[in-house]
């Protein structure tokens, strides 16, 4: 069976990619490597837990020694790589947890394919690098982000990621490793740790607690259905050119408040509650330093190219998001509390 290990799989994007790869693929054995930080929750994986194509390995890709002595062991195939310090207020009051996790984590991955790859020999395995938008830094009132959009990060965690990047392409250069890489827009959907926008917003209203904005809420930012980006992944990863990139962006751009407006009206239908009341939670909070403006993604090479769409307009992914967390307000509480990690880090310990 072709080994593909799959890492930051208990997140919430890596969640979605471990499931359709599992589920879909059973001639390949997926490896989930992940450390389950407070973001990550191997109850996001509960339904493909006990499925014999799918083992999870609990480990951290900043242990050099650690990740050299898993690819010595396994022989992967190829590597997904999803794992990252990614909440940019995280990485302003902690830039060094995402140089590390990032920045050093990557290249950690890179050494360790390297020396099991050896592409002068014909035996070559691939590399999908997950990136994100906000390497380009900020438009203005026009334009979108393309494959030839110069980098511009403007935090540390943007930062961290466009060095992620660079390192990615210098050893596709230098060693000649088969790599790819996508750049994503803002993902919303099922399993989203309630740290995020979207998230956050439905527990404060579902709980009557005030929904922060930042500033006047004109931020935009260009919003993709997760379930859509771990499809994009499985075409990028099957059909994509050695060396190529390519931007997965939905094509739906909003204001941060008219995001939240449009949140609230949904959750006050769903809560019973009269229309107008959520939005009354609606508070308006200090901006996020060096907060970037707007993100557009240009998805058309990705379109052109190797056939994928985005499926769900927004309006529709998001009712589909609210429905999932308040039918899932279990899951919703324990993540909240934390509860989580002490069942799924006691079974793994056994193991």
């Amino acid at each position: 069976m072709k080994k593909i290990l799959i890492t930051g799989g208990a997140g919430f994007i890596g969640s979605h990619v471990v499931r359709l790869f599992v589920n879909k693929y059973s001639g390949y054995q997926i490896f989930n490597l992940d450390k389950l930080t407070y973001a990550g929750n191997l109850a996001n994986l509960k339904d493909i837990e006990n499925k014999p194509n799918y083992t999870f390995i609990k480990g951290d890709i900043v242990d050099s020694e650690f990740i050299s002595k898993l690819f010595s062991e396994h022989k992967f195939d190829a590597v997904i790589h999803l794992a990252a310090e990614s909440h940019v207020d995280r990485s302003i009051s902690n830039p060094l947890e995402f140089v590390m996790t990032n920045v050093i984590g990557t290249v950690n991955l890179l050494n360790a394919a390297k020396t099991i790859w050896q592409p002068s020999t014909g035996n070559n395995g691939r590399f999908y690098h997950v990136s994100t938008d906000e390497v380009y830094g900020t438009l203005g009132e026009t334009g979108l982000f393309t494959e030839a959009t110069a980098y511009d990060p403007h935090s540390p965690y943007s930062a961290s990621k466009a060095s992620s990047d660079h390192f990615v392409r210098a050893y596709h250069d230098t060693f000649r490793i088969d790599i790819v890489i996508s750049n994503c827009s803002n993902n919303y959907g099922s399993y989203h740790f309630p740290e995020k926008l979207i998230p956050l917003s439905i527990y404060n209203i579902k709980n009557s607690k005030p929904i922060p904005v930042y500033g006047k809420g004109e931020n935009i930012r260009d919003w993709l259905f997760v379930e859509d980006h771990a499809r994009a992944i499985d075409v990028i990863f099957h059909k994509a050119k050695s060396g190529t990139t390519y931007n997965i962006g939905g094509h739906n751009e909003w204001t941060n408040i008219d995001l939240i407006r449009l949140l609230c009206k949904i959750m006050d239908k769903k809560l019973n509650r009269a229309e107008g009341e959520s939005a009354k939670l609606i508070t308006f909070v200090k901006d996020r330093a060096g907060h970037d403006l707007r993100y557009a993604i240009d998805s058309t090479k990705l379109q052109k190219e190797l056939g994928w769409t985005p499926s769900l307009q927004f309006e529709e992914g998001l009712e589909k998001t609210v429905e999932w967390f308040l039918s899932n307000e279990e899951w919703l509480n324990n993540v909240t509390s934390g509860e989580y990690k002490k069942y799924y880090e006691e079974q793994y310990t056994k193991r």
